[in-house]
């Protein structure tokens, strides 16, 4: 007899840092029928979503969009920007940081890594002090970009952006600051053109809730003045031809337009909410995940409630617990995905994702799988973190109903 996939009842818990759920109002924008990618009705949908999108990176300047995924934007800033064998400072702040610096080297760049030693890195954000003392020892301006992680998906950090601007002001160094925020983009504050930066790296599958598959550079003055002078291969990466044809709304190329149409409608989900409450909604998520993991006794990644991440929550495992294991467990026995750990973190530690589509009794239902899975696997609790959680979070509701009775 054939034997069917199991399908269990409800809905798979997809508590990952991304990709995040997709709502069912995107997923029905996406459901539209595909247009003519040269025709008018497009040319309105492109220049809705190139304005929006600028709102949520708190731009004025160009923000060019990729039908790839992160990685791809990665590659974009940094070939549109720079020369073979040129001189980069990248800061080891996780996974993510580390693949970046990867791509560095293979595209003929010389990264050099700075941070913190061994695990203490992966717990902490970036050292703008550390960056301002390696720029004001580069006399003769080498290093012609400064490349951070936002928020380093991997630990659940996120660092100070606006300080890293000071510290290369502070050097009076020329170089491009560049940030991935794929993860923190529409979930944590981020600011473009306040923050200084000059390439911002992004993806779709996170805050703005979308599948993988958008990915975005915002792009300033400076950087595009680089590009003039960068010397590495690009073409489809190539910034100066979409930007030219995105002022009538149309790509050089064919444009993913069904996740466009996502894309809209995640940034008008964004706006009836209002990004700061978003932000707001992020944060007030975050405390309570990590009041739960307190009351359990269990250790947070991040090692600096300072640049605790709104987005994720790193969850590591006493010695001799295999956080994979329990992972598998929580998986099978309550259809939970949680995020793994990556690099130096393998078996050390889950993530739990709280972006996105996300609300109070989602958190509490993933806690409440988290807390079950650890027990079940025999991981020893100081007590229930659900207490905890829930009165944060009828401490922090405001007297607001979300839905107006009729």
């Amino acid at each position: 007899m054939l034997k069917l996939d199991f399908h269990p009842s409800g809905r798979h818990f997809l508590q990952i840092p991304g990709p995040s759920p997709v709502p069912d109002r995107i997923l029905r924008a996406m459901s539209y029928p595909t247009i003519d990618h040269r025709g008018p009705e497009f040319g309105a949908l492109g220049l809705n979503v190139l304005d929006g999108i600028k709102r949520i990176f708190k731009t004025q300047q160009p923000v060019v969009i990729y039908p790839a995924s992160g990685t791809g934007a990665w590659e974009a800033a940094l070939v549109n920007t720079l020369s073979a064998g040129d001189a980069v400072l990248m800061y080891e702040t996780g996974h993510f940081a580390t693949l970046w610096k990867k791509m560095a080297e293979s595209l003929g760049l010389k990264p050099e890594f700075l941070g913190l030693p061994g695990i203490e890195g992966w717990r902490r954000g970036v050292q703008a002090d550390m960056i301002e003392s390696r720029l004001r020892a580069d006399s003769q301006h080498a290093i012609k970009a400064v490349c951070v992680v936002h928020n380093e998906t991997s630990t659940g950090v996120t660092s100070d952006i606006a300080a890293v601007r000071r510290a290369i002001d502070a050097a009076g160094h020329p170089a491009l600051l560049m940030v991935d925020t794929i993860s923190g983009l529409a979930s944590a504050d981020y600011r473009h053109d306040e923050w200084g930066v000059d390439v911002t790296v992004s993806g779709s599958q996170k805050g703005l809730m979308l599948p993988p598959g958008i990915s975005f550079n915002a792009v300033s003055e400076k950087a595009r003045a680089a590009s003039k002078r960068a010397t590495l291969p690009r073409s489809f990466w190539g910034w100066d031809e979409i930007i030219d044809m995105n002022r009538n709304g149309y790509w050089p190329y064919t444009p993913n337009t069904n996740l466009l149409y996502g894309l809209a409608e995640s940034l008008e989900m964004i706006e009836e909410e209002g990004l700061d409450n978003v932000f707001a909604r992020h944060q007030r998520l975050a405390e309570a995940c990590r009041r739960a993991v307190r009351a359990w006794g269990l250790e947070i990644q991040c090692a600096d409630p300072a640049v605790y991440s709104p987005v994720l929550t790193g969850v590591t495992m006493p010695d001799g617990i295999d956080a994979d294991a329990v992972r598998k467990l929580i998986y099978e026995r309550f259809d939970m995905s949680l995020g793994t750990g990556l690099g130096k973190l393998k078996g050390r530690m889950f993530r739990i994702g709280h972006l996105g589509d996300c609300n109070d009794l989602t958190l509490l239902a993933t806690l409440a799988g988290c807390e079950m899975g650890l027990r079940l696997a025999g991981v020893p609790l100081a007590s229930s973190g659900l207490p905890d959680a829930m009165a944060w979070l009828m401490e922090q509701s405001n007297d607001t109903p979300l839905k107006v009775a009729a």
